[in-house]
């Protein structure tokens, strides 16, 4: 067993950390990993833009890229991870359009040379493109085609960026129904749009930019098109936020921008606001995140970490439930068309309720007896929870696609959450949306005990899943609702024996060891500390001996965003460690 007083003196090291994180307002916002996709993406934006005045961002984009490109020659989504042939792509797209744009590239009389990558990084990243798609074109669509199947949220607006620095041909590229998106939000799952329900942004401006570039040999279609140009227009207005940030997300955002701006111009209203985004969320590296933060679930997961060990002074912690309280919408949302009553991901105004948050928000909300933002709150999830039981991200009965369907670690959120306000709401329907979603999560454990999460992945795992984190997720569920049934003593033993030498867990047997999927699995095993025994007493030491070392805050990328874009955030390591040491201290 570890020693008591280690464990107490590691909590409180990691205690003190996390709580040295809180911004002036007393919440948290964590800080997201560089991204070289986004960095691409947002070069690519203003360097088709042309404006003179972004040539230093620009040149510093490209300079980071640069120093970010592997040794192998292509780009991961974050400095460490694995090259990947979409941000390879899109980062030779974003280098190529610099060395024509007037503000990046092509020599303009009277002007200073204008910044262009060296050489050897571009040969660098042609020959691992070509090693893993081809050297030619149709052959790198097809590769990126394979990548993500019917799913064109990422496909197409990849290949966009392509066409756009001259990679691809437009014609090879599938087209985007952008006319559907003149429909009523409320048709559109029944439509089976070919997109995510949070890419309507690129699904109208790549469809315009596609129809301008390889129009449709139907004239009706065409004829349709040009009638519904103005909706949907008008519709891209609606949903831009006033920053211009298309929640909050650079790559979404550049994508929407480059599209506009080759259809339309620079000064095009929609495509202008995106590129005052972009301007104002560059790093001072030269670098860009794929998102600005995640305020709102950085300080719900905190605060939950600390109850854990804890919690904090009375007035320090109201104030942080107050400022949580105060991110809950109150309007019908103008992207999602969600009603009032949701948290999003951040305190931004480009983000969008969704699940997760709500949960994480009601949770703590409940525990203080918050009771009309919690009634508001489990209202919200009730309308949210799926036919089949479970709970999707965003909008409800979008199921065709996998980031639109309901998943195991959202639904285990989001019992735990309306278990949590029963006291609080006492709602009547609450009880029937629990049985429901517990069957749901019955369902989806997998043939060797496991659960899959959605919204995390780990790169070193079998089809880049990460079993750990969901079914460590899932199990914290059920020590709330059938700590004794068949479905957790299956998820505890999984769990169990997935743990590794070093007593860590990575994202699956045999991978890696992490603090954020150890600290994970050690909260739920937690729960069951007479059955996990010895292999929670090794994960309690494997973090301790991490804090103790100074290893444990450096985050590790195992966060999903956009399809299968990789992240790290600098919290996630703190706060899950607070928590699992905290529970462990806790006897």
């Amino acid at each position: 067993m570890i020693d008591r007083e280690r464990l107490r003196s590691a909590l409180a090291t990691a205690r003190e950390h996390l709580l040295s994180r809180r911004n002036s307002d007393g919440y948290w916002e964590g800080r997201l990993s560089s991204s070289a996709l986004a960095t691409a993406t947002a070069i690519s934006a203003l360097a088709l833009a042309g404006c003179m005045d972004d040539r230093e961002l620009i040149e510093a984009g490209i300079r980071w890229l640069e120093e970010d490109q592997n040794p192998d020659g292509g780009w991961g989504d974050t400095p460490d991870s694995r090259s990947n042939l979409a941000t390879s792509l899109l980062s030779l797209s974003a280098l190529r359009i610099a060395a024509t744009s007037p503000a990046g590239g092509s020599p303009v009389p009277g002007r200073a040379p204008a910044p262009r990558a060296e050489a050897g990084v571009i040969d660098r990243a042609e020959q691992y493109i070509t090693t893993l798609a081809g050297s030619a074109p149709a052959d790198r669509v097809t590769a990126i085609k394979a990548i993500y199947g019917a799913d064109r949220t990422f496909a197409v607006p990849i290949l966009a960026n392509c066409a756009l620095a001259g990679l691809v041909a437009w014609e090879d590229i599938p087209g985007l129904p952008f006319e559907l998106a003149a429909l009523p939000q409320s048709w559109y799952r029944a439509v089976r749009l070919q997109v995510v329900s949070y890419a309507l942004p690129a699904l109208i401006a790549i469809g315009l930019l596609l129809h301008r570039r390889n129009p449709r040999a139907n004239p009706l279609r065409r004829a349709l098109r040009h009638v519904v140009t103005g909706l949907v227009r008008a519709k891209l207005v609606r949903l831009q936020p006033e920053n211009g940030g298309f929640l909050e997300a650079t790559p979404l955002t550049a994508f929407t921008a480059m599209s506009l701006i080759d259809t339309f111009g620079r000064d095009e209203p929609v495509a202008a606001k995106c590129l005052q985004f972009l301007r104002a969320s560059a790093r001072p590296d030269g670098s860009w995140p794929i998102d600005t933060n995640l305020a709102t679930w950085a300080t719900t997961c905190a605060l939950n970490a600390l109850a854990a060990s804890g919690g904090l002074p009375g007035d320090e912690a109201e104030r942080a439930r107050r400022w949580v309280a105060g991110q809950q919408y109150r309007h019908v949302h103008p992207y999602t068309g969600a009603r009032p009553g949701g948290f999003g991901w951040s305190d931004l105004p480009g983000a969008v309720p969704d699940a997760d948050d709500t949960s994480g928000a009601v949770l703590e909300l409940a525990r203080s007896g918050d009771t009309e933002e919690v009634e508001r709150g489990v209202q919200w999830l009730l309308g949210l929870q799926n036919s089949d039981g479970g709970w999707p991200t965003f909008c409800r009965g979008w199921g065709q696609l996998p980031f639109d369907q309901s998943c195991a670690d959202v639904t285990a959120h989001a019992l735990r959450a309306l278990r949590a306000a029963q006291s609080v709401a006492g709602r009547g329907d609450i009880r029937a949306a629990i049985a429901r979603g517990l069957a749901h999560l019955q369902r989806r454990q997998r043939e060797d005990g496991s659960w899959a999460p959605l919204w995390f992945g780990n790169e070193g795992a079998p089809g880049h899943l990460n079993p750990i984190l969901g079914t460590s997720r899932v199990l914290k569920a059920l020590a709330e609702f059938e700590p004794d049934g068949k479905e957790a003593a299956w998820g505890l033993a999984y769990l169990i024996d997935a743990q590794n030498e070093d007593g860590g867990w990575g994202g699956d047997r045999g991978v890696p060891s992490s603090v954020e999927e150890t600290s994970l699995a050690v909260s739920a095993l937690s729960h069951w500390r007479q059955a996990a025994g010895e292999a929670l007493e090794a994960g309690i030491g494997y973090l301790v001996q991490r804090v103790e070392n100074g290893t444990w805050t450096r985050p590790t990328p195992i966060g999903l965003y956009f399809a299968s874009l990789w992240y790290s955030e600098e919290l996630y390591p703190v706060v899950w460690a607070v928590e699992a040491l905290g529970r462990a201290a806790g006897d």
